[in-house]
């Protein structure tokens, strides 16, 4: 197949092609993973069809197809409030749904399990379906369960969620005196976990994780780390976001021989938008008071309140405020590749858990968006298709092996 890439110039007539034709015959060419999407709850909440209309949603098959979705890692999290003594229940239950819709529609879509598997659904022009725990409050205190969550096919952990889980902390709830937090971070079987992730070849995910806690994870793991959904906050300053020395540190981590680690960089408004950030946590009581009295409601019910009610409520609550520009997201993008390096970087859209992405980016299907602006703005495509995917690639086949040889060398 012809490509534009392939023109030169002895072919006449001689049409000059844009950017924009360029970027999209890149970004066709490419495999787009993507890292972090918490569709799961519409699917087992909503008994959601991948088949559907968005109704509102960021993710589908429709939507991926046009935008070239090669992978996505489904993200299994097992809300802290409306599932307290539940955790592994729900996130196994929300593991089921995402297999279950892969079985749903084995035309678009298979469950992967390896790097590997992301090739060869790609191959066979097929939405490749990872599983991802978010919070490892998940684990309920047992490295037993974390081993059933890889059994289940779960390839990457986010060590914590907004909330501290007693073994590590989190930057969501560390300046929260109420909350009981590590000495210095991470426990002693805090650390049991990263070694024990390390040998089954489970992706580190310090996305949500506090200060403190970064830096004795990097410390602990054998294996190059990553942010599944994290910005940099050089340009954007939530606790949630990492600093030029995180973005550093993650692309040297996995010591001596390692390639390093990943940054992938996360869509949502309040992560990428000072301006946007603030108007927010202006609105952040009114929108709080409303959960309470909506929880009250649905208590008094004896039910739990549904995911989608909260989406809907904290979307209607974020649309006054005017979304910011696509080309924050690509600075974002742009810092990171700076401070990081063009090997370390990719996407972490967090579609389906957030509330706001920014202007002309809806869906799945604006991914090619992303593309254009970076050649608009110099990269060549290479670089593009490092960062829309091979990045990923490189380093989940990395962890992938420094698992085996951390289970021969303990035979």
């Amino acid at each position: 197949m012809s490509s534009i890439l392939d023109a030169g110039p002895w072919l006449l007539p001689v049409k000059r092609a844009t950017i924009s034709e360029i970027a999209a015959d890149v970004h066709r060419s490419a495999l787009v993973i993507d890292g972090h999407a918490d569709t799961p709850q519409r699917l087992l909440d909503e008994r959601y069809d991948l088949e559907a209309p968005l109704d509102g949603g960021h993710l589908n098959l429709p939507s991926a197809r046009e935008g070239n979705l090669g992978a996505e890692f489904f993200v299994s999290w097992a809300d802290p409030r409306r599932f307290p003594g539940q955790f592994a229940r729900r996130s196994l239950e929300l593991i089921d749904a995402v297999q279950r819709a892969a079985a749903r529609h084995p035309d678009r879509m298979m469950m992967a399990y390896s790097a590997d598997d992301i090739e060869r659904a790609h191959r066979e022009r097929k939405l490749a379906a990872l599983i991802a725990i978010e919070g490892g409050h998940a684990i309920e205190n047992s490295l037993d369960v974390l081993r059933e969550y890889y059994r289940r096919g779960a390839r990457y952990m986010t060590i914590t969620w907004a909330n501290s889980n007693g073994w590590a902390d989190s930057s969501g709830d560390i300046d929260d005196a109420k909350v009981q937090h590590t000495n210095d971070g991470l426990t002693e079987f805090g650390q049991d976990v990263i070694v024990e992730m390390n040998r089954l070849g489970m992706m580190v995910d310090l996305s949500h994780v506090a200060d403190r806690t970064f830096a004795r994870i990097l410390d602990a793991s054998r294996a190059p780390v990553f942010a599944s959904h994290s910005s940099a906050r050089a340009l954007t300053q939530s606790p949630r976001n990492l600093t030029d020395e995180m973005l550093r540190d993650i692309a040297h981590s996995g010591g001596p021989g390692s390639e390093g680690g990943l940054v992938m960089v996360n869509f949502y408004s309040a992560f990428i938008s000072e301006g946007w950030r603030k108007s927010w946590q202006a609105l952040r009581p009114a929108v709080e008071a409303e959960r309470e009295e909506e929880d009250a409601r649905w208590r008094a019910k004896g039910q739990v309140v549904p995911y989608a009610v909260i989406n809907a409520r904290d979307r209607a609550s974020a649309a006054k405020i005017p979304r910011p520009p696509l080309g924050d997201l690509v600075d974002h993008i742009d810092h990171t590749v700076q401070v990081a390096g063009i090997d370390h970087v990719g996407l972490g859209s967090d579609f389906d858990g957030m509330p706001a992405l920014p202007a002309g980016l809806d869906s799945a299907a604006d991914l090619p968006k992303i593309t254009v602006a970076l050649m608009e703005r110099g990269y060549s495509p290479e670089s593009c298709r490092k960062i829309l995917g091979e990045n990923l690639l490189r380093f989940f086949r990395e962890v992938e092996e420094t698992g085996r040889q951390l289970r021969r060398d303990s035979r």
